[in-house]
């Protein structure tokens, strides 16, 4: 069954569904069609046990090329995902506008404040998973996996957003049941890292490698861990994968990156030309984009900070996602051009309107639906595919 017919899944999209401003009945009739029209496809995506033939496999990664290595398609060549904004998209994206930039809540929710005092009940494991912690020298970490055909011999190593400065949060345990169900059972590793100020760089690194070490030693091989993260932890995912890469680790399979934070100096060109569209940090310098304790005393532009300043040569294929709305986009349109060019195959996907970190919104708006279908047939296509995902 695909994930969208889930009932645990819906059960935390009650806040998207309701009719925000501005939402006219027609509205949500044309989003209702939109929708109906496009599930036929993504549940094609979704549907536990869906194969994927060498030939779809092949027109995903296109035929390597002497200068780009084999770059995967780009947003530009997928027309019918990019084109246009959901009603319910927009909604959306105007209710997270207001709520940062108008409400009492909206500098505290830029400068990450918010979600370090964030208070959350224990998180009620949904039905169909199960849920094992474990303790760690420096911090925790959960293990979600499938109650019933769990896929042992693979695993996701989850790594939360949340500006290095929050810790993870119960949404973050949602996207490990939904990376769960998208890779038809693959258990999904959750650490909950060591985050600034308290801890600066590099203890996010530091944890995020031990994490990767507790797999390798209890039994999980390296090409069979795919790295994922969102926002800081899209970033940390593409640091840690550099730290493997030069000190000599076999590395992951491939690697998921949702609205990735890559550049903590804010130079990239979207930083200006977006500075005003994005909903959530948009409209102010005093954002943890620009105020961070998490780089203490060292240079921003350490690779191992920001990822966006340094070498991709050897990585896995990457997955990277991005909205075409965030001051982020610079970060995920540099790095999928620079790994391009030093051979590795990369599929960026920028979704038209889109606000930072949309997958949050679960299978709720179209937007997020597509992007997690992409995320899951990207993960077939890994496990299917003959090449070796860590040669260049």
């Amino acid at each position: 069954m695909a994930i969208i017919k889930l009932p645990w899944v819906r059960k935390y999209e009650h806040l998207y569904h309701e009719v925000g401003p501005g939402e006219s009945d027609q509205d949500r009739r044309d989003d209702a069609s939109e929708e109906q029209a496009g599930d036929q496809e993504t549940d094609e995506m979704l549907y536990t046990g869906a194969a994927y033939s060498e030939d779809e496999i092949a027109d995903t990664y296109k035929g390597d090329s002497e200068e780009g290595g084999g770059a995967l398609e780009t947003a530009e060549e997928q027309p019918a995902e990019a084109a246009g904004v959901s009603s319910r998209g927009k909604v959306l994206s105007r209710m997270i506008s207001y709520i940062s930039n108008e409400s009492l809540m909206g500098k505290s929710l830029k400068t990450g404040e918010l979600r370090k005092r964030m208070q959350e009940p224990a998180w009620t494991v949904p039905a169909p998973f199960n849920m094992t912690e474990f303790d760690l020298e420096n911090f925790s970490m959960k293990m979600l996996s499938s109650k019933d055909n769990p896929d042992l011999e693979h695993v996701i190593l989850q790594l939360h957003g949340g500006g290095y400065m929050g810790s993870i949060r119960n949404a973050y345990y949602v996207f490990a049941g939904l990376y769960n169900e998208i890779s038809h059972g693959m258990n999904v590793l959750s650490p909950d890292y060591r985050v600034a100020p308290e801890n600066p760089y590099p203890a996010a690194l530091e944890d995020a490698l031990a994490s990767y070490e507790w797999l390798l030693g209890h039994g999980y091989k390296a090409e069979n861990i795919i790295l994922a993260g969102d926002s800081a932890g899209g970033g940390l995912s593409l640091a840690l994968c550099m730290y493997l890469r030069d000190h000599g680790y076999d590395l992951p399979m491939g690697i998921i990156a949702m609205s990735p934070w890559t550049d903590l100096t804010a130079s990239g060109e979207s930083y200006d030309y977006n500075f005003e569209k994005d909903a959530l940090y948009g409209n102010t310098r005093e954002s943890l984009i620009y105020e961070n304790a998490y780089p203490g005393d060292h240079d921003k532009t350490d690779p191992y900070i920001s990822p966006v300043f340094g070498s991709f040569k050897d990585f896995p294929p990457m997955l990277i996602q991005v909205g075409s709305n965030e001051m982020l986009l610079s970060d995920s349109e540099t790095v999928a051009e620079k790994a391009r060019t030093e051979g590795v195959k990369v599929r960026l996907h920028v979704y038209e309107g889109m606000f930072h970190d949309f997958q949050m919104a679960y299978t709720a708006i179209p937007e997020s639906k597509k992007a997690w279908a992409e995320a899951g047939r990207f993960i077939d296509i890994l496990l299917n595919s003959k090449c070796e995902p860590n040669t260049p």
